[in-house]
């Protein structure tokens, strides 16, 4: 990710967390956010072939803790 993207990601998660949503995926076009997917992000498939990091493993739980508040 470039930091333009990061920068974006940070300006935009906070009012995704706020309205309750934990695992979005961001479009973006050169330094634009085109487009917020809530209902079907994707790419994690490739993340996690690519990077030593597991993203299904940090939603899982996100949504235990979420489920046991």
């Amino acid at each position: 990710l470039s930091e333009s993207d990061w920068e974006i990601a940070r300006r935009v998660g906070p009012t995704l967390k706020a309205k309750g949503l934990i695992f979005v995926g961001l479009d973006i076009i050169g330094d634009r956010l085109t487009e917020i997917n809530v209902t079907s992000p994707t790419c994690v498939r490739e993340i996690e072939a690519e990077y030593p990091i597991s993203i299904t493993g940090m939603l899982m739980d996100a949504i235990e803790a979420r489920l046991a508040k």
